[in-house]
């Protein structure tokens, strides 16, 4: 258990009491990290690793799940350490039993009260990521203005550097020079959770929805609710206890193609494949909504 003593010992220096690695269970489903479960006899806890050089990733989660517990809207796994041991960085959080099966409902409504959290300006005070991808979270007073520098701007200038230029930089260009007239509201800046998919939320065993791996910003709540979409899995019950607690403006149906536009080319550029002619398509669509 030798490899594991400094988090220990972080462990113990973030609790106040002494923590020992009596077990270790290595833990599956992630790509981007590693993580494993440790114990004591009496305690357990959650932990991600990843190489040194992702320190700062893993500091700017540790903070993302503080800003949304601090909404006391929705559960997240309380944060306990993060830092640099044994060669590698690490996040230690509180482990809990996602075994449960989702309430929708609740979890709309959950997530709606989160939403009402809010802030004088878009973004975040710091920068963190969405899956392994640098996220400039730079604050702005302008919602198009923040969307097209900071989210589809920044995609963009990068599926260039990857050798996807062409087509889908001309589109692109002409995307941004209307964005106003695609988003076409002033929203408040939300607190989100900014990676909202089917993969990072789940239930406790008493039915209540957990949220975790965020990528937290200030922004249009209509961008965490496209998100939920994107790849299924949230269920009726969620939208309508959603809409209930906080109907949605017009023109969602086009904003939730432009929202989820930045995901997809954020999987352009981590993974390629099949999400180049997906890139073009959702563009081409959007291009149409303002001829």
């Amino acid at each position: 258990m030798n490899q594991w003593v400094g988090i220990a010992d972080s462990i113990g220096d973030a609790t106040g009491e002494s923590f020992r690695v009596e077990q270790e269970q290595a833990v599956g489903g992630g790509c981007i990290n590693r993580a494993a479960v440790l114990g004591d006899g009496c305690r357990r806890y959650f932990v991600k690793l990843n190489s040194t050089d992702r320190v700062e990733m893993f500091a700017a989660e540790f903070e993302g799940l503080i800003a949304l517990a601090s909404a006391e809207a929705i559960r997240v796994p309380r944060p306990i350490c993060t830092g640099v041991a044994d060669g590698q960085s690490f996040l230690v959080m509180e482990l809990l039993d996602l075994g449960g099966r989702l309430d929708g409902a609740l979890a709309g409504e959950r997530l709606a009260d989160m939403h009402r959290s809010s802030a004088e300006t878009f973004g975040w005070h710091r920068d963190n990521t969405i899956g392994s991808t640098p996220q400039s979270n730079r604050r702005e007073r302008d919602w198009v203005s923040f969307w097209r520098e900071q989210r589809l701007g920044y995609q963009l200038r990068l599926a260039a550097a990857n050798g996807h230029g062409g087509d889908l930089q001309r589109d692109g260009e002409r995307l941004m020079a209307d964005l106003g007239l695609l988003i076409g509201h002033d929203p408040v800046p939300s607190l989100l959770h900014g990676d909202l998919w089917g993969g990072n939320i789940g239930s406790t065993p008493d039915r209540q929805p957990v949220i975790f791996d965020p990528a937290v910003y200030y922004g249009d709540r209509e961008a965490d609710l496209a998100m939920t979409e994107l790849f299924g899995g949230f269920g009726s019950e969620f939208y309508a206890a959603y809409r209930a607690a906080w109907p949605l403006d017009p023109g969602y149906g086009v904003r939730r193609l432009l929202y989820n536009l930045y995901h997809v080319l954020n999987h352009l550029n981590l993974f390629g494949g099949g999400y180049l002619s997906q890139s073009h398509q959702m563009i081409s669509r959007l291009l149409a909504e303002i001829r």
